[in-house]
């Protein structure tokens, strides 16, 4: 697959439940009760690329994407790291179990006639006249359980590993990091590949513990993921992927969880020309885990940070540059280690609607044993600083800057700065 289309894939978008101070619109129907809630929000992004003129080649590098032919600066008007949404859900109890379904649509703004909003067939077909926005639908699941039991998920919802990294991300209902403006996606990037790993929208079944004193676990397993960048096209799994977390909250200023993923992840052999071998396959396991919390200060102050580790995960999103898939190399077939963090300060300013932020993040990536590839990416780091400001109840106002590097193997470097003012309306 073109590296733009992989940057493209992993531009992302959460659940409008993360949406600042919403309050459901709730109807009654017989035993059912019918939820609707969501968001509608626009930005004005800017983007420069302060090294364009000397841009290096970083394959998987997230700074400086498609700028231009000599187009330093780029602007558009989109989404932030959230599309749009509406989320419909029904509730009942029956029987002594409550039993609940959810459809979450997510809209962007942004023009897209390529299929999936984030994963469009062309750049061509953003940003031009007689097109439209396009629709993703993530979230399609069914729950049932009760404080006895726990509680079981089947559907398609977010996953579990590096989930909490991203919801409790400042830039959630901001931009962040921005991706292209050139040709916008259905989101940002937020800090998506700087400092965690995109968790993605899974098929899946799940089981969640009752809360023990605080403390509740939860284990399942989802449809496994194709690699975006390593084989050749769809190949069957033998198994599931496996994934799981445990979360601590105990009424109190502290949260913390732990989180891991495991997949085998299989695709044909090729041989130094790219030609597939018949009946030959190469196969690596994919697994990492992240920790982390946060802690509210008296005073306004929140502090968090997430830390993850992974082997055949890759960097961004899953599976995208996960192993040395290139046939003349000597590590052919063989996973990477990739690692990183966010780390987040924010601070409620008092008798104000003000809130103000600032949080660093980075994603690394090691070589294959045995690989060379000196352009592969290293890392993406980039740093945001935010104004938040709670108008309302349900109307937020921002504004954030961010300075973002990518640099590969070898030492070069490409840089780049946004900024961005926008609303964002919950309900």
């Amino acid at each position: 697959m073109k590296q733009q289309h992989v940057r493209f894939a992993i531009a992302a978008a959460l659940a409008s439940i993360c949406a600042p101070a919403a309050h459901a619109i709730d109807v009654t129907a017989g035993d059912w009760k019918l939820s609707f809630d969501g968001n509608v929000n626009a930005d004005y992004i800017y983007s420069n690329c302060a090294s364009l003129d000397s841009a290096k080649t970083i394959g998987g590098g997230l700074t400086c994407v498609a700028p231009g032919d000599g187009q330093r600066s780029s602007s558009s008007v989109s989404n932030g790291l959230l599309p749009a949404a509406l989320s419909i859900s029904a509730a009942t109890t029956q029987a002594g179990y409550d039993i609940a379904v959810t459809f979450g649509l997510y809209p962007g703004i942004s023009t897209n006639d390529g299929g999936s909003p984030n994963l469009g067939t062309t750049s061509t077909t953003r940003n031009t006249a007689l097109g439209t926005a396009g629709l993703d639908v993530r979230q399609v699941f069914l729950t049932f359980g009760n404080a006895d039991m726990g509680t079981v998920l089947a559907g398609r919802n977010i996953g579990l590993f590096g989930a909490d990294a991203i919801l409790n991300d400042m830039t959630l209902l901001g931009v962040g990091a921005n991706g292209s403006n050139a040709a916008p996606t259905n989101t940002s990037l937020g800090s998506i590949g700087y400092g965690y790993i995109y968790t993605d929208w899974l098929a899946q079944i799940n089981y969640t513990t009752p809360d023990l004193n605080g403390v509740k676990v939860t284990v399942g397993i989802f449809d496994p993921l194709e690699s975006l960048t390593d084989g050749t096209g769809p190949q069957p799994k033998a198994t599931p992927g496996f994934h799981g977390k445990i979360a601590f909250k105990n009424g109190g200023p502290l949260y913390l969880s732990a989180s891991f993923l495991y997949e085998k992840q299989e695709f044909q052999r090729a041989d130094a020309l790219g030609n597939l071998i018949s009946g030959q396959k190469v196969s690596y396991d994919g697994a990492g885990f992240d920790f982390g919390g946060k802690y509210d200060i008296p005073g306004g102050i929140q502090i968090a940070a997430w830390a993850y580790y992974a082997k055949g995960l890759g960097t961004t999103g899953l599976f995208i540059n996960g192993a040395d898939s290139d046939p003349a190399s000597a590590g052919y077939g063989e996973n990477r280690k990739s690692y990183g963090g966010l780390a987040q300060v924010t601070y409620k300013i008092p008798d104000t609607n003000y809130k103000l932020g600032f949080n660093y993040g980075t994603s690394r990536l090691s070589r294959a044993d045995g690989e060379v590839n000196p352009t592969l990416v290293h890392l993406n780091d980039k740093f945001t600083l935010g104004v938040y400001d709670q108008l309302t109840p349900n109307l937020m106002l921002l504004a954030e800057g961010t300075s973002m590097w990518s640099r590969n193997q070898v030492g070069d470097e490409n840089k780049a700065w946004v900024a961005n003012v926008g609303a964002f309306v919950s309900f």
